[in-house]
């Protein structure tokens, strides 16, 4: 007999160790500078203790599922919060990079199983016609993180030390281990024993072409890409391996990855969506506090508090969203969201370095209310055609592609950062000569500036050109950011004809007694 547990105790017990592992995520950056004194690290290498994280994450999100069918969701999920319980006493205690970076994998690998498993719990405890509600919950507990990881890591680092920020998900750990092994129960299509031959081949491809492909986005713009011998072999080995990997499940009679799944058109479809929603989601969160930083004078701490306002906004919307898709088609929601979303890219796109704080908070509220109305149908549409015993492949699946969205979406506009900021500077340069009156008129004003402050005419005349050009790099980044906040707000606009392979949802009837 099935036990019966209420169903907003699973929530909080499955949004524990989902909130833990989400902080951890972004709890880490603000960190970097003191773990690289502290561990005399170069920049190149501290950067490997948030992609070794990255690259195990991603390699164990779309074998989530399988996982759970093997080991059982309940032992599998324990299993989970445990080791990463664990692995961040480790990386708290870490004598070294080397070992911290270990660590992290081990972490990363125990945190990438945490967030679908989560869902998946979810989506099966909470019947049809309330899992917009559900999954709106989920994105509360899910947007907690990006808001408070960044405050809570700077905090934590400046008044005790970078190590903290690991100690602090063992209490967390414990209780979500303690609640998990009391309320969470696998269902009995789980139960059920399945002679299951371990897919090796689908494991070793999965493993290789995921971990290769990651490095490529994570180190292909600082080596110019394909000018370099070692992207270039990354790139072949991750091609090969997926390739293999493809023809390997679809063969195998219990593959690690089902991709079989994706014969659904609802479900391809929706994971397409999610793959450009977190191409524009990271690529937009990643440039504006650069921008704020770079081209501003901001601090870290007054760049986050540009961005914290729009994750409050996604905070408050949501709950509505939920409410809202258990009566309404959800697809018309995320219709709207990904208007808005476009909409909050024009509005970035008109930055300028004359902005005021207010100029560049505002764009950011009006992205944080388009992601809510995107994140939560998006998820819920997505999600509903997929029978329950292929719910925890098809979660991983689908974080899996937010995740290589994200990371594709962050290794190209650094790419197009770099390569308009060039463009407009040689468009710009080529109207500061003497022989433009306007220029004339600029540098003669800032050389009598410098004469005034009591330096000489030559210096005076030198420093008056090094601030000109330095001018003129400001404008030229600007306009490379404007231009990549347009492009992203495109991307927004051409992926809503997909929206119309989206199956709309059944809306079951609540049955009495439960409204």
């Amino acid at each position: 007999m099935e036990k019966t547990v209420n169903k907003w105790l699973i929530t909080i017990t499955v949004m524990l160790p989902a909130i833990m592992e989400i902080v951890d995520t972004s709890v880490a950056n603000v960190a970097l500078p003191h773990m690289q004194g502290s561990l005399n690290a170069g920049t190149d290498e501290i950067t490997w203790v948030l992609t070794s994280y990255l690259v195990s994450n991603a390699i164990i999100l779309p074998m989530t599922g399988w996982l759970a069918r093997v080991f059982g969701r309940k032992r599998f999920l324990i299993t989970c919060i445990v080791l990463f319980t664990v692995a961040s006493l480790l990386c708290g205690a870490a004598p070294n990079l080397a070992a911290l970076i270990v660590f992290r994998v081990v972490q990363g690998a125990a945190g990438g199983a945490l967030i679908p498993i989560s869902q998946a719990i979810l989506m099966e405890t909470f019947p049809p016609h309330q899992q917009g509600m559900a999954m709106a919950i989920f994105g509360v507990g899910a947007m907690f993180g990006p808001i408070v990881g960044p405050a809570l890591g700077g905090w934590i680092t400046d008044n005790m030390s970078w190590h903290w920020i690991f100690y602090i998900n063992f209490p967390i750990g414990i209780l979500a281990t303690v609640m998990a092994a009391t309320f969470i129960f696998d269902p009995p299509y789980l139960k059920r024993k399945q002679g299951m031959s371990i897919d090796y081949a689908g494991l070793a491809f999965l493993v290789v072409g995921l971990g290769a492909l990651q490095v490529v986005l994570d180190k292909g713009q600082h080596d110019d890409w394909f000018s370099s011998p070692f992207i270039i072999t990354m790139s072949v080995v991750s091609a090969v391996s997926l390739l293999m990997l493809l023809y390997v499940e679809l063969k195998h009679e219990h593959p690690i990855v089902n991709l079989r799944l994706f014969r659904n058109i609802s479900f391809s479809a929706g994971n397409t969506i999610m793959f450009f929603v977190g191409f524009c989601l990271y690529s937009s969160i990643m440039l504006i506090p650069l921008f704020l930083q770079t081209l501003m004078g901001y601090s870290a701490t007054d760049a986050g508090m540009v961005l914290a306002p729009g994750g409050v906004a996604t905070l408050i919307t949501m709950p509505f969203v939920g409410a809202v898709i258990s009566k309404y088609d959800g697809r018309k929601v995320v219709l709207v969201g990904l208007i808005i979303a476009a909409w909050a890219m024009h509005l970035m796109q008109g930055f300028t370095l004359d902005a005021s704080y207010w100029d560049f908070v505002w764009p950011r509220v009006v992205l944080g209310v388009g992601l809510a109305m995107i994140f939560v149908p998006l998820t819920t549409v997505t999600l509903a055609t997929i029978p329950r015993e292929e719910m925890g492949n098809a979660t991983g699946m689908f974080n899996l592609l937010r995740n290589i969205g994200g990371g594709v979406g962050i290794a190209i506009a650094a790419t197009m950062l770099a390569r308009f900021g060039q463009f407009y500077q040689n468009e710009l340069v080529a109207n500061t000569t003497p022989y433009n009156p306007a220029w004339q008129n600029r540098l003669a004003a800032m050389t009598n500036g410098f004469i005034a402050r009591g330096t000489d005419a030559v210096t005076a005349q030198k420093q008056a050109l090094a601030a000109l050009y330095g001018v003129t790099l400001r404008q030229a980044a600007m306009l490379a950011y404007n231009r990549i906040f347009w492009t992203v707000g495109i991307a927004f606009i051409v992926i809503i004809p997909l929206l119309l392979l989206l199956k709309k949802p059944q809306h079951h009837r609540p049955p009495v007694g439960l409204h």
